[in-house]
């Protein structure tokens, strides 16, 4: 198994653990029924804290994991991407992008038929969330199959 796809493989399992432990933290502080004010704000902490949250995890991901890959083979990482590297990046961002450009307008398509805004936004951070698994399954799939 080369680098390129252990890392699609810990990207994958780590945005899952990410999310999933993120809003397991943030379920129970979900405010039931309310003020809209209060479910924006909610909603509002809860994208951004994500982002952040997320942001800083796959860093530290990404160092263990490039410490790690380094004493268990002895190799470097990989210092430059060739051809197939830009065109596997290119594909996955070009698949990430579709779903969340779908989780996007279905979003905003909750919203034209008079849907709870809450559901817009769960729309809105489930299709952040797909479009993150897209990309590195994409970019797997495409390391293991070729172009």
């Amino acid at each position: 198994m080369t680098y390129q796809e252990k890392k699609s493989i810990v990207s994958l399992i780590s945005a899952i653990l990410i999310f999933g432990s993120y809003c397991l933290y943030m379920y129970p502080r979900f405010p039931e029924g309310g003020l809209e004010s209060e479910t924006f704000h909610f909603w509002g902490s809860f994208v951004l804290i994500l982002t952040l949250f997320s942001i800083i995890a796959h860093i530290l991901i990404s160092i263990i994991f490039n410490i790690v890959f380094r004493i268990t083979t002895r190799e470097k990482e990989p210092k430059f991407a060739d051809e197939l590297d830009k065109l596997i990046d290119l594909k996955a961002n070009r698949n990430s992008f579709f779903v969340f450009i779908v989780g996007f307008l279905l979003a905003m398509g909750s919203l034209i038929i008079y849907e709870p805004s809450q559901k817009m936004f769960i729309i809105l951070i489930t299709a952040g969330f797909l479009s993150d698994v897209t990309g590195s399954i994409t970019k797997l799939y495409h390391y293991r199959k070729g172009v």
